[in-house]
Parts: structure tokens; sequence; C-alpha cells
């Protein structure tokens, strides 16, 4: 009986235990799930990674990527590095230019591992998809193996789909976005099964092809392009829309707004009206074609109600805005310019600065003779690039004073 009571015993501990896992695994699943429908947040000193494709690549030309999320979180001192190669895929075959070691994936994992990051976005598929159905499944598992060396890491990845090709319509432009397609699936259900976040931009970007000239040759994206892929990577991390709206009421001295705006003072004799917005973040520039910004999304409403008949112009100390009917104001008037778009282009040309230098650092132009097969004859330089830390860092802290959104009062006056 004494034998029997402890094999009991044994065994329905090993029950309990049992279900306790379980229902800790079921638990923590489910926080996990929860947490990913939640809005995407970066926290205080993380580092955030961009690898992938030319997708990745070629915003080093215009910064939106980095743009979007640095202005989202201000006061966060978030480092933000790219590491995207064009025609790379999840081997990093395109990273190949010395004789092994390191083959292309070793220096691929090493330039992840180097950056320290603790948050990257994945960018791959673009390149694979060109393999068609035969090429999947070495796709999945390199995709997979990726993801693992992340997870090792203890960083969080966030998959990216690629994004459509928008050649002229043809069996062939079919046939490309359909494999695209396929392989966006088969990105989403890894992201699924890993309880990983996943971002489609693919569907997005097609629907934005109908409305703007994204692209430079139907392949890759210009700047245009490059604004509303950071948009749609806004909106599918579940961040809030940039733009929204101030409601003024002058009769009544009453706002409804967005964004922090509070009244100053409203003159009847004068018709005049003062009122200062405070930001939560800068507003993303529009892209620029020859020197003249593209019309694009990126305003955001004012209507001010209660005014007489004639033309009000709102203007700051340093610049005049718009002018518009007392009408016109009624039924709101979108504000695309002054002074937070002006601190926002800044912004990003900073970042481009840096992105730039960190680009030539560490993908020097003659990098075989610095730190390639033939460094014994130049390699002397490498310490040069490593001393580039000091003004990237430099760029980094002008980029995070920069990133400050500033009060701006706004003054509304009767153009006589």
């Amino acid at each position: 009986m004494c034998k029997l009571s402890k094999s009991l015993t044994f065994i329905l501990s090993l029950l309990f235990l049992s279900i306790a896992t379980i229902t800790f695994a079921q638990t923590n699943a489910k926080t996990n799930v929860e947490a990913l429908d939640a809005a995407f947040q970066l926290e205080k000193g993380d580092r955030v990674l961009f690898v992938g494709n030319s997708l990745f690549e070629n915003d080093v030309q215009f910064g939106y990527l980095e743009l979007a999320l640095t202005t989202r979180w201000p006061n966060r001192a978030i480092t933000y590095r790219n590491i995207g190669w064009s025609g790379d895929n999840v081997y990093g075959e395109a990273r190949s230019y010395v004789t092994t070691p390191p083959t292309p994936y070793e220096l691929l994992i090493r330039q992840i591992t180097e950056a320290k990051p603790t948050v990257v976005f994945v960018g791959y598929g673009g390149i694979e998809a060109q393999e068609g159905e035969e090429g999947l499944a070495r796709f999945k598992q390199g995709y997979a193996s990726l993801l693992d060396k992340i997870d090792q890491l203890g960083a969080k990845a966030v998959l990216v789909s690629p994004i459509p090709v928008l050649l002229p319509a043809s069996d062939n432009t079919t046939k490309r976005n359909a494999a695209l397609e396929m392989y966006a699936a088969a990105i989403e259900q890894i992201a699924k099964e890993r309880k990983k976040r996943y971002l489609d931009v693919f569907k997005p970007m097609l629907e934005i092809s109908k409305q703007a000239v994204i692209t430079e040759n139907g392949v890759h994206l210009n700047g245009t392009g490059y604004y509303y892929l950071a948009t749609a990577l806004e909106k599918s991390l579940g961040l809030p829309p940039r733009n929204g709206s101030i409601a003024i009421d002058v009769a009544n001295n009453a706002v409804e707004s967005t964004v922090a705006t509070k009244l100053h003072q409203f003159d009847k004799s004068t018709m005049s009206l003062s009122f200062t917005v405070n930001e939560t973040c800068l507003p993303l520039p529009a892209p620029q074609e020859d020197g003249k910004a593209i019309a694009v999304d990126n305003g955001r409403k004012l209507s001010i109600k209660g005014l007489k008949k004639g033309f009000y112009t709102l203007s700051t100390a340093d610049d005049v805005i718009v002018t518009a009917s007392a009408k016109e104001w009624e039924e709101g008037v979108t504000i695309k310019q002054g002074p937070t778009y002006y601190q926002a282009e800044e912004l990003r040309k900073t970042i481009l600065k840096k992105e730039e230098l960190f680009f030539f650092q560490y993908r020097p132009l003659n990098q075989t003779y610095i730190i390639g097969f033939r460094s014994y004859e130049q390699g002397r330089h490498k310490k040069g690039l490593e001393e580039q830390n000091y003004l990237i860092t430099w760029l980094e802290a002008q980029i995070e004073t920069a990133n400050q959104p500033k009060p701006v009062t706004y003054q509304l006056t009767l153009l006589k």
C-alpha cells in the first residue's frame, strides 16, 4: 500500500505539472498574440536594424523609414542601422565580395550581430520570389535559420512582406506579382507560427501605385514610394495617424483637437486670433522632385468658425502659412507647411548624413583592400573607418535634439 501511494503521488504530481505547463504555455501564447495585436512600441535605448534587399538599402537615399520611426518616439535615444543590400536573399548571397572565410552568409550574420539590435525589421522575399514555387522551400528554410539567429541575439523580429513590381501590364508582370504574393503569404505563415509581428506592405503599395508614381523603374521605389512605404509600415504597426484635425469656435472660445492646442485670445474688433499647437511628434515632410514638393496627404486640417466675411491669413512669427476666406476656414483648410514641417525636413537631412556615413563605413568602396582578403595592402585604413563612429555618434546626438517637437504659436489676421 505504501509503495502504491508513492507511485500514485508521483503520477499525480506529473499530471499536475503537465497541466500547469500546458496552462502556462497557453497563457503565454495568448499574451504573445495580444502583444502583437497591440500597437508597436520602441523603448528607450532600443537599437533598430533594417536587414534585407534593396527595399531597405535604397531608403538610404531618402531616409523616410528611420524618420517615420524616430519621430514617433522622441526622447528615447533610439539607434538605427540599415544593412539592406541590393539583390540580397536570406542566405546573404549578394554580400559576397571576398574569398572564404567569411562566407556571404557568415558575413550577413556578422553584420547583424555587430549591430547589436534589439529590434530587427526583416525585408526579404523579393529576390527569392524570382525562383517561383520551386524555390519556396529553400527560402522558408533560410528565413527560419535567419530568425533563429535573431532570436538567439535576444532581438524582436518584425517580418516585412515584399512589395509588388509595377511594370507595364503583361503576363510576365502578373506572374511575378503572383510569385511575390506567394512568398508574402509564406512569410505571414512563418510569422503566425513563430508569433512574430508581420507587416503586409504588398497590398497597400499596390493600391497607392494606382494614385501616384512610386517607383523609378517599376521595381525600385522613388522618394514618393518611400514616403508611402513609411506610412504603410506605420499603419501596419498599429500606430495612430499623424494627420489629425483642429476645430476652433471663436464665438464660444472653444477648441476640439487631436493634438494639444491652446487658445490665447480672439479680438473681435480686429478679428484676430492667436493659438499654440504642441505636436506630440513631427510630421513627415513631403517628398520632392526637381526641387518641388510632391502632393501627398501629410497635412493637418484646421477649421475655424465664427469669423466675419473676408479673407484671413494664418502665420507664425517667421512665416506666412496660408490665406483663405472665412467660408473656407469654416469648412477646413489643410495645413502642409510651417515650422514643424521645416524642422522635420532638417531632421531628415541629418538622418541622411548619418545613414550615408554608416553605409560607407560598413561597406567602404575599396573594401577588398581595407577589410577584405587584400587587407595586407591597405588594412591600416580600417582604423579610419572605426573612427567614423565618433562622427556617427555626434550626428545621432544632433538627431535626438532635432527630434523634439517645439510648440508653435499661430496668428490668424483679417486681410485688409
